[in-house]
């Protein structure tokens, strides 16, 4: 049986995928884009729980400390990027863009997951069933993106570039919460 406190922790893992999908979500939604990012968001928010069990306490935080500031430098460039796009005259620019596929999607997925990492060891010194937490939180991690990216796309249609700029401006947001 699934317990509070692991639905509390996946829930808060994946706030940062949900934030992130607002903003992708702005820039226009196919079925494609709400899989991948959707499917990778919540692979990785799987996977790196795992690792940071497999890789021990003094690895998790060292990674800790400057996985922050990677995710952070990435989350900005990307929303910096959008809002450029935005911002310029090209019609085609929700073509051009596309957070959803090659290294932005990498990107983007490892920077929304640098906390599970760290979440993964304190799993495995509570004692907890740690594949069955992993499976749950990469679900609700799905779950949260795509969630995410039709209040994101919603948010597109009534308010246009509008709404565009306004994703770029939540990634570079959270770049700064990273930081802090």
């Amino acid at each position: 049986m699934i317990n509070l406190e692991l639905i509390a922790v996946a829930i808060a893992l994946g706030c940062d995928a949900f934030s992130v999908a607002i903003g992708v979500g702005a820039l226009g939604l196919t079925k494609r884009r709400i899989f991948r990012l959707s499917w990778h968001f919540g692979l990785f928010q799987f996977f790196m729980p795992l690792i940071g069990l497999g890789i021990g306490q003094t690895a998790a935080g060292i990674i800790g400390r400057s996985g922050h500031l990677i995710a952070a430098a990435c989350l900005a460039a990307i929303g910096i990027n959008m809002i450029r796009q935005a911002l310029s005259k090209r019609k085609s620019r929700r073509d051009k863009v596309d957070p959803t596929k090659g290294w932005q999607l990498i990107i983007l997925s490892v920077s929304t997951s640098i906390d599970a990492l760290i979440a993964g060891f304190g799993l495995g010194l509570m004692g907890v069933h740690v594949l069955f937490s992993c499976i749950v939180i990469g679900i609700t991690a799905g779950i949260m993106t795509m969630i995410g990216m039709l209040i994101g796309a919603g948010a597109s249609a009534t308010l246009g570039k509008g709404a565009e700029i306004f994703g770029g401006v939540v990634l570079t947001v959270l770049a700064v919460i990273f930081l802090i």
